[in-house]
């Protein structure tokens, strides 16, 4: 295959969409992050619910959806040694 322009233009947009990662700030409708960081589920014990998680903006710690045999309802994300999982502090803005 020889690569002229006509080739080029269709193989932008596939390399470009590949390199762009999803935001995990983003949200689904259900309000549970779009995306979990990986560096939030290599901290978290086994046995939480990975696939719903929200981030609770008063606390900015992660939580995840427990589905029980009555209910279902959210719980702290935690570690190992059972230590809540939370965001860095957004930074302040400066108003000058």
């Amino acid at each position: 295959m020889i690569l002229n322009y006509r080739n080029i233009l269709f193989l932008v947009p596939g390399v470009l969409a590949a390199c762009a990662e999803p935001r995990w700030d983003e949200t689904k409708p259900d309000g549970t992050l779009a995306v979990v960081p990986e560096s939030v589920i290599s901290l978290a014990a086994p046995n939480q619910n990975l696939n719903a998680v929200r981030l609770d903006p008063e606390t900015n710690c992660f939580w995840y959806l427990h589905i029980g045999p009555v209910e279902d309802t959210f719980l702290p994300l935690v570690t190992s040694g059972r230590n809540p999982i939370c965001a860095p502090a957004p930074e302040a803005s400066e108003d000058a």
